[in-house]
């Protein structure tokens, strides 16, 4: 969430620059006069403090001269009885201070495009088209001319619509995608694996942003107050929840594989057919931990590992700079890359890469102080800057990969690339 102090600092300011996110009423106003209320409250509180600490030598002075204290005991317990009241009433400002800050969206990069879904910056594109001596297919019909996938009936049967059934080589073809991202990850770009829970706790689904806002699109164990992750970010940025990270381990780099479960797969549209938009998907993540002054350069070494994966898999790709009212609730600054299908002819995201400056930081309390130095004997503690991408997200890969990889014959060239991942295996089909 953002600094309280900018916020009521800078009202205008950080009103002016959210503005371009959302038009919404975010309560700003509001967010000051809790604040203000909250600093009165706390100096009522210190001053009373400071009076009942004078007041305990007076009385024990006037009962030692067999002196009337009563005046004295009456207002040390009209001290306590008012300490309780601010107790009970600050308790209740903090709590609706903090519930307005963890609603705010963060604050949009200085170097970000304002604008809207059409206002993106394009980066760059990589890849050549593919092209066809024949009239290439989509993913759906090549999905079920070569039966690696459940797409329909049996799928829904198991749990409701926009759920996958991989099959045969469908199953291997994921498993090996996702192998392969993971040993990409951690033995060429440094990236320490993990294998976290894929349910978390409210307090993990707030550190990232999930919560409050998102609740709706959250799949809930209500019974057990956990939620499904709907990103292996959720788990693998709160693994230094409520902790101070020796500055000295900085930058931080985790990569993890998990399952993704998302009930806003419904969405009216052409992508909610076939593999392209679903409840539940597969998804290597990568996060990031670093200084603040390392930020926007950690950010774009992050670019590129994403990036990596789809070159050494040969899919023509495009890195697009989202816009500020494009780019998602938490996250400062977002780049988009979307692998080509030449089967349904579109750009399909398939990874998000995104700087959240201190925004989860303070949200899930992760700092990082340096050791004395001779130049700084008293080192501050920090809040760290978070970052994140995908790396990737299936199955549009696998979408992009059968269509940019199909044959004359109906079958699938496998990219060499992946073939040590599934056994040697060259061809689908």
């Amino acid at each position: 969430m953002l600094d309280v102090n900018t916020v009521t600092e800078d009202l205008e300011g950080v009103a002016a620059r959210l503005a371009t996110r959302t038009k919404a009423d975010l309560g700003l106003e509001a967010i000051r006069d809790l604040n203000t209320r909250r600093k009165r409250l706390q100096k009522e509180r210190d001053d009373l403090v400071h009076e009942a600490r004078e007041l305990g030598p007076q009385v024990a002075q006037k009962k030692k001269a067999g002196e009337d204290a009563s005046a004295l005991l009456a207002r040390t317990q009209a001290i306590k009885e008012r300490q309780k009241e601010l107790e009970a009433e600050a308790r209740q400002v903090e709590a609706d201070l903090e519930a307005r800050l963890l609603l705010l969206p963060n604050l949009p990069h200085p170097d970000a495009p304002v604008g809207g879904e059409d206002d993106f910056r394009l980066v760059r594109e990589w890849g050549a088209e593919p092209t066809f001596d024949f009239t290439p297919k989509d993913h759906i019909a090549l999905v079920e001319a070569l039966k690696i996938a459940e797409l329909g009936e049996r799928a829904t049967r198991l749990a409701r619509s926009s759920f996958v059934v991989w099959t045969g080589v469908g199953a291997r073809l994921t498993r090996g995608l996702i192998n392969f991202f993971l040993d990409l990850h951690t033995t060429e770009h440094g990236y320490v694996e993990v294998s976290p829970p894929f349910l978390v706790n409210a307090r993990t689904a707030t550190g990232t942003g999930q919560l409050p806002k998102f609740k709706d699109e959250l799949f809930t164990v209500t019974a057990d107050d956990l939620y499904l992750v709907p990103t292996a970010e959720v788990p693998v940025t709160n693994l230094h929840q409520e902790e101070i990270i020796p500055g000295e381990q900085l930058p931080l780099a985790y990569c993890a594989y998990t399952p993704c479960f998302r009930r806003e797969a419904g969405a009216a549209g052409k992508m909610t057919k076939g593999l392209k938009r679903l409840h539940q998907f597969d998804k290597v993540e990568l996060v990031r931990f670093c200084r603040p002054e390392a930020s926007d350069q950690e950010h774009q070494r992050l670019l590129g590992h994403a990036e990596a994966c789809l070159q050494r898999l040969g899919l023509r790709y495009r890195v697009k700079e989202l816009a500020t009212g494009d780019t998602g609730n938490g996250a400062a600054r977002c780049y988009d890359l979307e692998a080509w299908a030449p089967g349904s002819k579109e750009w399909l995201e398939v990874s998000s890469v995104s700087t959240f400056t201190d925004y989860q930081a303070r949200r899930a309390n992760i700092r990082f102080k340096d050791k004395p130095s001779a130049e700084h004997p008293k080192p501050k503690t920090t809040f760290v800057h978070t970052l994140n991408g995908s790396g990737l997200a299936l199955p549009r890969v696998v979408v992009a990969l059968l269509e940019t990889y199909q044959r004359a014959d109906g079958k699938v060239t496998v990219p060499e690339a992946l073939r040590g991942h599934l056994g040697g295996l060259e061809v689908i089909g």
